[in-house]
């Protein structure tokens, strides 16, 4: 079973500078709520029961916000506002937290799970993937690992000219949203392998350890999960997941302003 999620959230988020020179991305309002708190409930919809949070040293503010405030319990009810006490409460899963001394590429945070995953499966999610869908889209992934038992990668179909934004899987397929991967390519400028790029969410197996631990660092310093998976469809059986569920990437400005319009219409419905 499926029962740990790695959230890497220990980016400086330079897309939204400077916004994030003093607020993190991940704790950007949507709908009054902080995106990495539509990642953790997307998380405990579809069964986990414990996340690891990636942090780097300026990230401090996502502890403070899973935490629980007694001083500001306090202060609610004696204004007689116990109705948002509940709001504020923690998580209702166990969440850790270790912290990324440098920034050294998504493939690093990964690594930094390991002890954390043990010889389980695991869930990543990038919480700058937001999807207001339900149910919880990861619950997809974890039900087609649970039938195939290898590791799932979660994709959507792009526009063409977005295709150099992404990493795009060669693959075939197998059922209608389902593709046995062969390769990713990594933000290929020309002659993509299709139209399906890798999104936030992955199941994987501690498999992907090694392989990330004998990566050299790429000609930013940083080690590339992408790198570590395309190695892993090489080598083992990878299978793909195709979202029809509509995803936002909130540090891209435009995206960002569309999922506040999608979120406040949901709750005003």
């Amino acid at each position: 079973m499926v029962l740990k999620a790695i959230i890497p959230a220990a980016g400086y988020g330079t897309r939204n500078l400077p916004a994030t020179k003093a607020v993190p991305k991940e704790l950007f309002p949507i709908s009054g709520r902080p995106a990495i708190d539509y990642i953790v409930s997307e998380a405990m919809n579809a069964g986990i029961q414990e996340i690891l949070i990636i942090l780097s040293r300026n990230k401090t503010e996502i502890m403070n916000y899973f935490d629980r405030s007694i001083e500001l319990e306090r202060h609610l009810s004696k204004q007689h506002k116990e109705q948002l006490i509940e709001k504020i409460g923690p998580a209702k899963v166990y969440i850790q937290y270790a912290r990324q001394p440098d920034a050294l590429g998504l493939g690093h945070a990964v690594q930094l799970g390991k002890k954390f995953a043990g010889d389980h499966p695991f869930a990543v999610m990038l919480p700058d993937q937001v999807c207001l869908a339900q149910p919880s889209p990861l619950q997809a992934l974890v039900q087609l690992y649970e039938h195939y038992k290898s590791p799932v990668i979660g994709l959507q179909k792009v526009e063409t000219t977005l295709l150099k934004n992404y990493g795009i899987v060669a693959g075939k397929r197998i059922q209608s949203q389902i593709y046995n991967l062969q390769s990713i390519v990594e933000k290929p400028k020309i002659n993509p392998p299709s139209r399906l790029a890798v999104m936030g969410r992955y199941i994987l197996t501690p498999e992907i350890f090694p392989l990330l631990e004998q990566l050299k660092a790429d000609g930013k310093g940083e080690i590339q999960l992408t790198d570590a998976l395309n190695e892993m469809c090489r080598s083992s059986k990878v299978h793909g997941y195709v979202f029809k569920e509509k995803w936002y990437d909130i540090s891209i400005e435009r995206e960002y302003i569309n999922i506040q319009r999608r979120a406040y219409l949901l709750n005003k419905s």
